[in-house]
């Protein structure tokens, strides 16, 4: 009897088979050129073999017709061209259910509702069974893998299984016929073509982000006015502004203005207070893209995609959890004991070994298949991290560390002076103890604003009294964290899809930059959604649908019902979309030649100064920047292959030509003017080869 495995991953099934094999471990590679391992345990035969995520996906099996439901799965590499590589792995576990015999199989995948789906759709289309035995995990180490493999359950995880199966049919159901009725519309209407979707989740997360870019575009400032004191005290300028931060009236302000000009300042109180801060929750995933991205700039999509690869050479746990709890038995002074042996966390392990018991400041956030993201025993391999893996390792190990700690412990303080009668604020704070941010190091960022030690009745001397003129601020645009913080709030798709759900935005051109701005095309989207199809719109139509599958995954609730309930929202969806075609056609045509236009504009032409904007020259079968006051000015510069372009309206001092921002898959992006023999890139290897 063979035992056969089924992992997600490559790096993933390595792991797995080293951690499982007793003896006689060794690597084949199969005819399609992909490895796979054979090893024994218990005096069986056992073979790791990979997928490499989804090797299945839903296709219509009727084309044509808007709502349609007919759907089968069937290979990816058949219907998703950059899909093509899933198509070795796809044979190889062919190879492997033809030439094995006698066998029975244990799914080894992430456990969660893809992992899940990912190893039934290959027991059941590849290997033609119907059930398997379920190994679950939340670190890819030796022990826990072991433990795993020797506690593995006698069938399927059968709520993830289904509860991923009719995710992916609802959303298929919903992406499939909004987006062909929304090109259809588009191609009948204003003879253009472009890729457009609105799925379930990006259409309310899109009207969310819409919303905030119109409440920025019609902003009205209105005018107050601040008074500000400046003191010179010991020689230090301490700042203290009115009691009313924000005053209306010109007049009233210049009055008091008049009253307190060449009048000195009274200590009229001096008030502190100590209070505790209280340690940060261990990082969920949520937690975790959001501060990746305020201390390293990370996307949210990025961060998932390190901290997969940490999770990968089993440094830390599973990272797509929800959870914001520790278990005890994981052993966090074993934990702590293995992290010591790196030089930078020794002392902070140390004190905190030194602890006669250890409690973490756990949050509320459970997840019913993994703990929080935190730190393996496993620390071989950090000497092999990149830059930015190190990065993302630090801050798990050091938020690791932080919740085991003391609160801090800071002093408030807040001194109001009199002037002529009228009272002014200043407040500072100090850091007594650092508890917690201690450990939490360069990521625990806390202004500390330390005042002099006044005394009620000090009188001091105004080095100079302002009146400043001030506007209201329109309300801040979304970052990429913060849309990701507010999609979880609102229940909008899941842990594991919001990053993706992000970046489809950007793909569609519907967003643009990292502090958000919706694009003409993202605004009329939205616009038409909210008008003519008004519950595609609605957030809280996608959340009772969440909170469906959540209870399918947890036995509570029905397939059938879910996606009959599925189908007739969509069903409605659709004939909304069919009522109003003309509309939403001629209405997103517009939008789409105006975002296009707007998007190929790199900036001004160095000889005429009219836009200079990307063009493909079919005879070089490649894109380059051109004048648009061509052919009367016929100036053009090559553009990098390959890549993507984004304006910066910022001009280099040496050439006069636009800076541009260049984007390419898998690289970090980088500026450049658009000389390729300015003197700016004289250090490079050639031009346009960055």
């Amino acid at each position: 009897m063979t035992i056969i495995l089924i992992c997600e991953k490559p790096d993933a099934t390595l792991r797995i088979a080293q951690a499982l094999a007793e003896r006689n471990l060794r690597k084949v590679k199969s005819r399609n050129g992909i490895d796979y391992y054979i090893f024994e345990r218990n005096g069986k035969t056992h073979i790791a073999a990979s997928a490499v995520g989804h090797l299945f996906n839903l296709k219509q099996t009727i084309v044509g017709g808007c709502p349609s439901f007919d759907v089968e799965w069937v290979p990816t590499f058949e219907t998703v061209k950059k899909s093509a590589f899933t198509k070795k792995f796809f044979k190889t576990l062919q190879e492997i259910a033809r030439d094995v015999e006698d066998y029975d199989i244990i799914s080894a995948c992430d456990y969660d509702v893809e992992g899940s789906l990912i190893s039934y759709n290959i027991l059941r289309f590849i290997f033609k069974r119907e059930d398997a035995s379920r190994m679950k995990f939340s670190t890819l180490t030796k022990t826990d893998l072991i433990d795993a493999y020797e506690s593995m359950k006698p069938s399927l995880d059968w709520g993830n299984v289904i509860a991923g199966e009719t995710r992916h049919y609802l959303d298929f159901y919903y992406g499939i016929n909004t987006s062909k009725a929304l090109m259809s519309a588009v191609k009948n209407y204003s003879k253009r073509f472009a890729i457009l979707s609105a799925g379930r989740v990006q259409a309310p997360t899109l009207v969310i982000l819409a919303d905030r870019e119109m409440e920025v575009k019609n902003f009205v400032p209105k005018p107050y006015w601040q008074l500000q004191l400046i003191l010179l005290v010991g020689g230090r300028e301490i700042i203290a502004l009115y009691e009313d931060d924000k005053i209306w009236n010109k007049d009233d302000a210049e009055k008091i203005f008049e009253e307190c000009k060449n009048k000195p300042a009274v200590v009229e109180d001096v008030e502190k207070k100590m209070y505790g801060q209280a340690p940060p929750f261990p990082f969920n995933i949520t937690s975790l893209q959001i501060e990746a991205y305020r201390m390293f700039g990370f996307s949210p999509q990025q961060t998932m995609r390190i901290a997969q690869s940490l999770y990968e050479m089993a440094l830390i746990s599973y990272p797509r959890s929800s959870s914001e709890k520790i278990p005890e038995q994981l052993g966090y002074r074993e934990i702590l004991q293995a992290l010591s042996k790196i030089k930078s966390y020794e002392s902070l392990c140390k004190k905190l070994l030194s602890l006669p018991e250890l409690h973490p400041n756990e949050g509320r956030r459970e997840d019913v298949a993994h703990y929080a993201i935190i730190p393996t025993q496993e620390v071989s391999e950090v000497k092999k991290l990149s830059g930015l893996q190190q990065k993302l390792y630090d801050i798990i190990c050091r938020r690791y560390f932080s919740v085991f700690s003391k609160p801090a412990i800071i002093e408030g303080m807040q001194v109001i002076f009199d002037v002529n009668g009228y009272k002014f604020l200043t407040t500072g704070r100090r850091i007594i103890e650092r508890g917690w941010m201690e450990f939490y190091g360069p990521y625990a960022r806390f202004n500390e604003i330390i005042l002099p030690d006044f005394k009620r009745g000090d009188k001091l001397d105004i080095k100079k009294l302002d009146l400043l003129s001030r506007e209201t601020a329109p309300p801040p645009r979304y970052s990429q964290a913060s849309i990701i913080k507010e999609m979880e709030r609102l229940g909008l798709g899941t842990r594991a899809t919001r990053s993706v759900i992000l970046q489809t935005l950007y793909d569609r051109n519907y967003i643009t930059d990292r502090i958000i701005k919706v694009t003409d095309l993202g605004l009329k989207m939205a616009s038409v959604i909210r008008e003519y199809v008004p519950d595609f719109a609605d957030e809280k139509l996608t959340r009772k649908f969440e909170k469906e599958l959540e209870k399918i995954m947890l036995g509570k609730e029905k397939r059938e019902k879910v996606l009959n309930n599925v189908k007739k929202a969509v069903v409605k969806i659709c004939e909304e979309f069919k009522q109003n075609e003309e509309k939403i056609g001629k209405e997103l045509g517009e939008a789409i030649v105006q975002t296009q236009d707007v998007k190929s504009v790199l900036g001004k032409c160095p000889n005429c100064g009219k836009d200079l904007k990307i063009l493909f020259s079919p005879k070089t079968r490649k894109y380059f920047c051109g004048c648009s006051g061509y052919p009367n000015c016929k100036y053009g510069m090559p553009l990098p292959h390959n890549a993507t372009f984004q304006r910066t309206d910022k001009i280099c001092d040496k050439c006069h030509t636009p800076i541009i921002m260049v984007y390419r898959k898998g690289k970090r992006p980088f500026k450049m003017c658009l000389d390729p023999l300015c003197i700016e890139k004289k250090s490079w290897k050639s031009p346009m080869k960055k």
